[in-house]
């Protein structure tokens, strides 16, 4: 069936124009090997997965993953698409949805489609095998698991990639990619003694614009990058944060009125360094006023050659009115600033990949009978201490978190106790 004649005919399934194989997508793929196992993946974007199916899957939260494995090995692998989404979309079930309601021709067409680009297992050894997983959508960031598994044997591989065509308020090119400080301002750190210790110079909090008033305290350090730190916060749930544009403004309307939870949904800018954060991240609940969100700056500082975060943590239990926001409205904070900073640690725990946990002083005690205000004048309490997470790209159980030592005002030292309450 020609091209045009095949656009004709499903029309009815919200088409966008005629299948179009030849777009763009490998170059930006990122690979990986184990052993004799190479993998190559890139996430489609709503606009190419469009052209490449001639069918808008992103409207019905469909996101494909393309994957290309390369087996050098001397035994058959199969690749376990739960790995990538548990709920995963089987082509058939996606072809369905698009097809229902269409003629017999209509829906022997779509499933042809579905079917000649859908990943197929096994990939045989001396072969390549590519196509692709329909997973749920997500914006900004995926994080992509590969486990493959052959008789005896496992390659398990994660990748952490940006997803195009969001609208994030950072610069991932900027933020990961380059080097935000000159290597004469750079401070490494291999002695955990100095590292707290310069940690507790830096400021207490994030500021408004100018420098001239205070806000939300930063306690929070996090220790790692795009291999470790960022795809722990994202297989736990965490999302990055859209910029303050027309629609996102508009999508926070909405989802106040309907009660819906956003998953992107934007922040305030508070600022550090002389400029407001590099990134925020959240975790929404069940609705778009109840979420835990934090906002990172990175420091000239490094951890055992690590890049090191220096943030704010707090948890949005509601919203209100105010005339300290432009939008004349904000989140209510929990004034128990320090609740946010612990679970962050306990959900990070679960991660399985942190490396160290521990604390270090520099934001001054808060006593809850005597609080302090940030920029939108919610008032928060605290024991003064920033919460520091290490990460690693290797996995690690509970059990073998490392705790930071603490030094106490007296000069004493003690064991940082577990990270629970």
């Amino acid at each position: 069936m020609a091209a045009a004649g095949t656009a004709g005919l499903l029309a009815g399934c919200a088409i966008t124009a005629a299948p179009d194989s030849s777009i763009d997508f490998r170059s930006r793929a990122l690979t990986a090997t184990e052993e004799g196992m190479t993998v190559s993946v890139t996430v489609l974007s709503a606009r190419e997965s469009a052209s490449l199916y001639g069918l808008a899957l992103a409207k019905k939260g469909i996101q494909p993953v393309w994957v290309e494995v390369r087996n050098e090995e001397d035994r058959p692998y199969f690749l376990l698409f739960p790995g990538l989404d548990p709920n995963f979309f089987p082509s058939s079930e996606a072809a369905d949805a698009f097809a229902e309601g269409e003629s017999r021709e209509v829906r022997a067409e779509i499933s042809e489609r579905f079917g000649r680009l859908a990943f197929r297992n096994p990939v045989l050894p001396g072969q390549t095998v590519s196509g692709m997983v329909l997973t749920n959508l997500e914006e900004g960031v995926k994080l992509i698991q590969l486990d493959l598994v052959a008789h005896g044997r496992v390659r398990a591989l994660s990748m952490f990639t940006i997803v195009p065509e969001f609208r994030s308020d950072y610069d991932a090119s900027a933020v990961f990619w380059r080097e935000v400080y000159p290597p004469d301002l750079i401070r490494s750190y291999e002695d955990d003694d100095a590292f707290l210790a310069a940690l507790e110079t830096l400021p207490c909090c994030a500021t408004n614009g100018d420098g001239a008033k205070n806000g939300d305290p930063l306690n929070l350090v996090v220790v790692g990058g795009l291999e470790d730190a960022f795809p722990a916060l994202v297989r736990r749930g965490w999302r990055p944060t859209e910029t303050k544009w027309s629609g996102a403004i508009m999508r926070v309307v909405s989802s106040a009125i309907s009660g819906e939870r956003y998953l992107n949904a934007p922040v305030s800018d508070l600022f550090l360094f002389g400029r407001p954060q590099d990134l925020a991240l959240q975790k929404a609940r069940d609705s778009i006023h109840q979420r835990n969100h934090l906002r990172l700056w990175l420091s000239p500082m490094r951890y055992h050659g690590k890049p090191v975060w220096v943030g704010q943590i707090s948890r949005d239990i509601g919203s209100r009115l105010t005339i300290h926001s432009p939008t004349l409205t904000t989140h209510k904070i929990d004034p128990d600033v320090d609740e946010a900073r612990t679970a962050l640690a306990e959900d990070m725990a679960y991660s399985q990949s942190l490396a160290i946990v521990g604390y270090a002083s520099g934001v001054g005690a808060a006593a809850p009978e005597s609080p302090r205000e940030n920029l939108t004048t919610d008032p928060y309490y605290t024991d003064g201490d920033r919460l520091v997470l290490v990460f690693d790209r290797r996995p690690s159980s509970l059990a073998a978190v490392r705790f930071f030592s603490r030094r106490e005002q007296d000069g004493q030292r003690r064991t940082t106790p577990g990270i629970g309450r």
